[in-house]
């Protein structure tokens, strides 16, 4: 009789130190909400976290041995943890600020952006799963089991039509994987996949859902206007990517055949839908808009200027590297990129205080341009494609390892997002006081002062390093007093900024967001406004 061995143990992946700082500050910020939220779906984010964290670790050995199902980013880990979170959060501090508010409309809405965003995690959690070699036995209970709870709490919470919704979006989330990981080998890591593709599939169903049934609610012409720019523009990107695999899209024929397809489906798609969605001219309104008062004409020339003087910077930048002996392999300098941050903390500053709808749809024409030259770029369409490729290059860095540049654009969401994703008509009746007044600050602090002081700092004055970690000590440190520094001044310059209670809160929440910048490998541009604004509004 032949001797049984017992199945072999689960391989484990190693436990780096920089990881678990960062999953502990995640979780101290997932806590942190529940306890300030403190119901049914407070519970399903923090199960969320806990399987996310197993789960983690086997995207980073799938990223380790080649065998994820499409080529990521290998410059950091796979980021599934802090990335799982943020959609829950979001619609969870949504939904408790418009319930405070006494709208039941947008506090569904935070409903469904909490489950959509445990939809597609789960997603994520299972494809990791799935394609593990052996079968992580241990792993699959616990997902399993977190899975388990949050579906069942969430069937017995959402309606029908709800959970259609969310379907639908977990639907448009597997073919934008599929399609976009394919066509943009290296640009993401599995989390920054999770938060982007994730946004960018709900925003889809919303234009979707709101196109159907514009005949019975009337929205406001500013969300539709970001609705329309922001798939149309990305639609577009996936419309040439597609074509440009069977021609040359270097050609001069193909660079007439980009820019007049371009206006066909500019002027022929986004316009009449536009234009259905908000029942009058796009174009008449936009401009009617942009120039309704003094003070925007104002802000409109004062941006123009600061586009002019980043503009400048790039080409500064480029002419001292045709000077350099080694032309080739000169970068900008890390503080040169920073000349950026500072940019547009002085672009958005102004338009928060004195015009947010404007700041919205100029963020929102800013990142329309930004998608399409990166288009002209990557697909080096003439005139301007290897002029932009020689620019831009002197930029790049580390996480920039894929076909597309993606850091600015990533800059620009993080201190727009703020702008886009507070709702309205939940703060017309005061529900954003104290330190929720800061939200649309969130970016500004985050990134653009946070992050760029700890750059900054840390670089030039640093010695003592978070262990395992290239950040230091002394730049988390001055960037969370320059993040106090720039709330004071908030609160001089800003008149509907008061903030009678939640002071320990807020420097809990920098604080946070700050560790988070000093652990995490995912683009912080991007995840740090998120984490900020969620606290925030918390």
């Amino acid at each position: 009789m032949t001797r049984q061995c017992p199945p072999a143990p689960e391989p484990a992946a190693p436990l780096s130190g920089s990881v678990l700082a960062e999953a502990a500050v995640v979780f101290a910020v997932v806590l942190s909400i529940h306890a300030t939220v403190w119901d049914r779906y407070s519970w399903c984010a923090v199960a969320l976290a806990v399987q996310a964290f197993y789960v983690q670790y086997k995207w980073d050995r799938l990223l380790q041995q080649g065998n994820a199902v499409f080529q990521f980013r290998m410059s950091a880990n796979s980021g599934l943890l802090p990335a799982s979170v943020v959609m829950p959060l979001l619609g969870l501090v949504m939904k408790e600020r418009c319930q405070a508010a006494e709208n039941p409309a947008f506090e569904r809405f935070g409903v469904v952006v909490a489950a959509t965003g445990m939809a597609v995690a789960l997603f994520s959690s299972v494809l990791a799963l799935g394609i593990t070699r052996p079968l992580p036995t241990n792993t699959c209970a616990v997902s399993g089991l977190a899975g388990g709870v949050i579906i069942y709490i969430l069937k017995h919470s959402l309606s029908v039509g709800e959970v259609i919704e969310v379907l639908e979006v977990l639907l448009i989330f597997v073919y934008l994987n599929m399609i976009l990981l394919y066509l943009l080998p290296r640009c993401f890591t599995p989390g920054e996949a999770l938060l982007v593709l994730g946004g960018l599939s709900f925003v889809l169903n919303q234009l979707i859902k709101r196109s159907l049934t514009v005949l019975e609610s009337q929205g406001d012409p500013v969300d539709y206007f970001l609705l329309v720019v922001v798939v149309g523009v990305v639609l577009l990107g996936v419309f040439f990517s597609t074509l440009f695999v069977f021609m040359d899209s270097g050609t001069w024929a193909s660079s007439i055949f980009f820019h007049l397809m371009t206006c066909v489906l500019g002027l022929g798609v986004v316009l009449p839908w536009l234009h259905w969605l908000i029942r009058r001219n796009p174009l008449l309104w936009l401009l009617q808009f942009l120039f309704r008062t003094h003070t925007r004409i104002y802000l409109l020339a004062y941006w123009s200027l600061l586009a002019a003087l980043a503009c400048l910077v790039v080409l500064y930048q480029n002419a001292k590297r045709s000077e350099s002996s080694e032309s080739k392999k000169h970068q900008a300098p890390a503080l040169a990129r920073k000349y950026f941050h500072f940019i547009v903390v002085a672009t958005y500053v102004p338009g928060i205080v004195f015009d947010r709808p404007l700041l919205h749809v100029a963020a929102t024409l800013c990142l329309a341009v930004f998608l399409i030259l990166e288009y002209v770029r990557y697909f080096r369409i003439k005139p301007l494609g290897h002029t932009l490729r020689g620019l831009l290059s002197l930029f790049l860095d580390e996480r920039d390892s894929g076909p597309l540049i993606l850091t600015h654009i990533y800059l620009l969401l993080g201190m727009s997002l703020p702008i886009w994703l507070v709702p309205r008509p939940c703060t017309q009746k005061g529900s954003l006081g104290g330190a929720r007044a800061l939200v649309p600050y969130a970016g500004v602090l985050a990134v653009g002062v946070g992050d760029t002081v700890a750059s900054i700092f840390g670089s030039t004055m640093g010695e003592i390093r978070w262990p395992g970690t290239k950040k230091t000590f002394e730049g988390t440190m001055t960037s969370i007093f320059a993040q106090v520094i720039s709330v004071a001044l908030i609160l001089i310059f800003d008149s509907t900024v008061d903030l009678n209670h939640g002071y320990a809160w807020i420097l809990g929440s920098i604080s946070a967001v700050s560790l988070l910048e000093a652990y995490t490998t995912q683009i912080d541009n991007l995840l740090l406004p998120l984490y900020l604004l969620i606290l925030l509004m918390a």
